[in-house]
């Protein structure tokens, strides 16, 4: 498997990468302060990083549920934290009619789960050129992510990495299978574990979904036991009064914790 090259900042499969940031892009406060948290603890650990934050969290439990900023205030809140900070970003897409003008500002594309299928969207998506990361859907098979990659580099982009975010257990539970980062990586192509979205509990809350933070810290290093070459974690200054997703979401000690644990692990595997 080749490196990816994100910006000419970071190497996938070189080091141990971190996609962190809010759930929301929620206010350029949150996103500025959360990024240079973690840029400056990714420095000090070593692990090479790149901020992610959505503009439109289309897929919530309410229809009433805030959304986010929306793609053109989004988008500019992003170009703001890549360019002050010098740090790649990364965003969720969800219609092909969003691939250009977010192309135009972030260095990788990202699948949500719910739609690692939609053929044309993963096609837009591998004709920006840009890196695309897929989430392997809630109700797929590691196996049959093979189709999403083969639709991305059907356009000659072959960069591509597949994450891994929990598998649909009975209601309001999701349990991770840590084979599927071994049979994924067969594939080809780097694995991403979403260590955050992986205790979340869709609907848990009734209109809202819940999560169990608790679990991050032990998942995320069960992944990097297993292998990983990028850890995927929602950070937030405040979890509990995050507008997306606080139940799942890490503080910054805690976040802190997490990555000098996986870290360790990660090491100690490329040592093998």
């Amino acid at each position: 498997m080749e490196f990816i090259n994100i910006a000419d900042q970071v190497f996938i499969g070189k080091k141990l990468t971190l996609i962190g940031g809010p759930c929301m892009a929620e206010s350029m406060e949150v996103c500025r302060e959360t990024a240079v948290y973690l840029k400056e603890l990714c420095a000090e650990l070593d692990i090479q990083y790149i901020f992610k934050a959505s503009f439109d969290k289309a897929n919530r439990s309410s229809g009433s549920s805030v959304r986010g900023p929306g793609m053109k205030k989004g988008l500019a809140m992003l170009a703001e934290i890549r360019d002050s900070l010098q740090l790649p970003v990364l965003t969720d897409i969800h219609e092909t009619i969003e691939v250009d003008p977010v192309a135009e500002v972030v260095d990788v594309l990202q699948i949500p789960a719910f739609l690692c299928r939609q053929t044309d969207l993963l096609i837009a998506a591998g004709e920006s050129g840009k890196v695309v990361n897929v989430k392997k859907g809630q109700f797929m098979a590691p196996e049959d992510m093979k189709g999403a990659v083969e639709k991305v580099r059907s356009t000659g982009n072959n960069r591509v990495m597949l994450t891994e975010r929990g598998t649909t257990f009975g209601y309001h539970n999701l349990v991770v299978d840590m084979r599927s980062l071994a049979v994924m990586r067969e594939l080809g192509v780097p694995v991403v574990f979403d260590a955050t979205h992986s205790v979340q509990l869709p609907g848990g809350q009734g209109n809202v979904s819940g999560g169990q933070r608790q679990f991050i810290a032990p998942l995320a290093r069960a992944a990097a036991a297993v292998g990983i070459d990028v850890l995927f974690a929602e950070v937030h200054p405040n979890p509990d009064m995050a507008l997306s997703d606080g139940p799942n979401s890490l503080s910054f000690e805690e976040a802190r914790t997490v990555l000098k644990e996986v870290k360790a692990i990660y090491e100690l595997n490329r040592s093998r």
